[in-house]
C-alpha cells in the first residue's frame, strides 16, 4: 500500500532534513512530499539536495507563501493524483511524532 507523508514548509531548513529520514524509516512504502512556499532560508534547496539521493522524496515548490491550508490541498491533490492509498499530514517541526504511523512492516 502506498503511503504519502505531506510535509508544508516555510523557513523549516533547521527541521527538515531531519524529519524526512525519521519519517521513511518507518516503513519503506513510506513516501514523503514535502511542499515547499519558497522558503528564503533554502528549505527547498535542502529538500532538492535530498531527493537527488531518495526517490521517496517529493517536492512542490511554490512560488510565495500561500499558507499552511492550501499547501495541505496541495498535498492531497498530488496524492489523488497518483494513486496512493494513504495520505497523512505531518509538521516539520516535530510536534508530530513520525514513530506513529501504522506500518506494515510492524504488523
Amino acid at each position: 500500500m502506498r503511503t504519502l507523508v505531506i510535509i508544508p514548509t516555510y523557513n523549516e531548513k533547521e527541521n527538515i532534513h531531519k524529519i524526512i529520514p525519521l519519517v521513511l524509516q518507518q516503513d519503506r512504502e513510506i513516501e514523503v512530499l514535502v511542499v515547499d512556499d519558497n522558503s528564503p532560508d533554502g528549505t527547498g534547496k535542502m529538500v532538492e539536495e535530498l531527493k537527488a539521493s531518495n526517490p521517496r522524496i517529493r517536492l512542490i515548490t511554490r512560488a510565495k507563501k500561500s499558507g499552511l491550508g492550501t499547501a495541505y490541498i496541495a498535498g492531497f491533490d498530488y496524492a489523488l493524483q497518483n494513486g496512493y492509498d494513504y495520505i497523512f499530514e505531518m509538521d516539520s517541526d516535530f510536534s508530530h511524532d513520525p514513530n506513529i504511523f501504522p506500518t506494515s512492516s510492524r504488523q
